[in-house]
């Protein structure tokens, strides 16, 4: 097996047991992250409804970044998340990194919704 097949499973296995622990109420919603080589993709997830209650990506045209892959381009994903979450109701959330490590892109986008006013 090669290395990028291990990385993806052990991946997997650590998301795995991140949503057994994890889960989004109407009180307290689950901002997901979703992360690609060339973008960031975030939703607040309300899982007991099993509804998506607002999304952001950095392919969106609002988004100013002009590499949509770097730890600016998720600053800006967390920055739109927070606000869109705020007027959706939200102010506290669930942060499920989705089985990645939080440095680089995914802490960026934390710190980012942090400071545009979510809660963790």
């Amino acid at each position: 097996m090669d290395k990028q097949k291990k990385k993806t499973i052990r991946r997997k296995r650590r998301r795995t047991g991140i949503r057994k622990h994890l889960s989004g109420t109407p009180s307290r919603p689950r901002l997901a992250v979703r992360r690609s080589l060339n973008h960031i993709y975030v939703q607040v997830i309300d899982d007991m409804a099993g509804k998506t209650l607002c999304a952001a990506s950095s392919r969106e045209k609002g988004i100013e970044a002009s590499n949509t892959g770097n730890a600016a381009a998720a600053a800006a994903v967390g920055k739109v998340i927070a606000e869109r979450a705020a007027s959706a109701g939200v102010n506290e959330v669930a942060f499920d990194r989705g089985g990645y490590r939080y440095v680089g892109r995914v802490k960026a986008l934390a710190d980012a919704a942090r400071k545009g006013g979510l809660k963790f």
